[in-house]
């Protein structure tokens, strides 16, 4: 990836995700989490402030060392203990039914197989078990979505395989999770900033296996 992906973008990304705004939805998706979580794309740790105290433990998945590195403080200050299980939100080293929640915070925008990340953590999260995301996606508005469109090629370049196009709702329903409920909107800032700021904060459960 180089020093730019490896280095830097850990960095940019940390700034970039937590501001007050962002913070609100992170707040707003943890409320729902109960036991122990699962969470890929764990980062520098920015969502566990906010977790509630019905959670127990997490089981970060992250790629990058210097966002586990960022998020050394964070870890030691959390209320539960924190555990890097594994690199790859597309393979999880987990046993089947061993978690009782998961988290994603603008992961699903860039792990490649998005879809298969989604069948791990279905796979991994126990029937019954709330999946809650927090993401940036496609803008249903049509000039925004063109904008988009034109972008991502760029974005995926400049922002580590980061995707603008990508539906968050849609990729939870292709997911068969059940019951999602979603709250959509873009971020304070003016129209230029529109392309990245619609954001999603959803809740899904895993269903009943047969």
């Amino acid at each position: 990836m180089g020093v730019w992906g490896e280095q830097i973008l850990p960095r940019a990304t940390e700034v970039a995700l937590r501001g007050h705004a962002v913070g609100e939805l992170r707040q707003r998706a943890c409320r729902t989490l109960s036991g122990r979580v699962l969470q890929p794309g764990f980062g520098s740790g920015l969502d566990l402030r906010f977790l509630p105290a019905a959670v127990t433990a997490v089981g970060a998945i992250e790629p990058a060392d210097v966002a586990w590195a960022l998020s050394e403080r964070r870890r030691r200050q959390a209320s539960v203990p924190v555990s890097r299980i594994g690199l790859d939100g597309q393979r999880i080293a987990a046993e089947t039914d061993s978690y009782d929640s998961a988290l994603i915070t603008f992961s699903l925008c860039t792990i490649p197989d998005a879809a298969a990340a989604l069948a791990e953590v279905r796979r991994c999260v126990r029937p019954g078990g709330v999946v809650a995301i927090v993401e940036h996606g496609l803008s249903p508005d049509p000039a925004v979505a063109r904008w988009q469109h034109r972008l991502d090629p760029l974005e995926q370049r400049l922002a580590g395989g980061c995707h603008l196009t990508r539906d968050p709702v849609r990729m939870l329903d292709e997911a068969d999770l059940v019951e999602v409920e979603f709250e959509q909107n873009y971020l304070p800032g003016p129209r230029l900033s529109h392309p990245w700021a619609w954001v999603t904060v959803a809740t899904g459960r895993v269903p009943t296996r047969s």
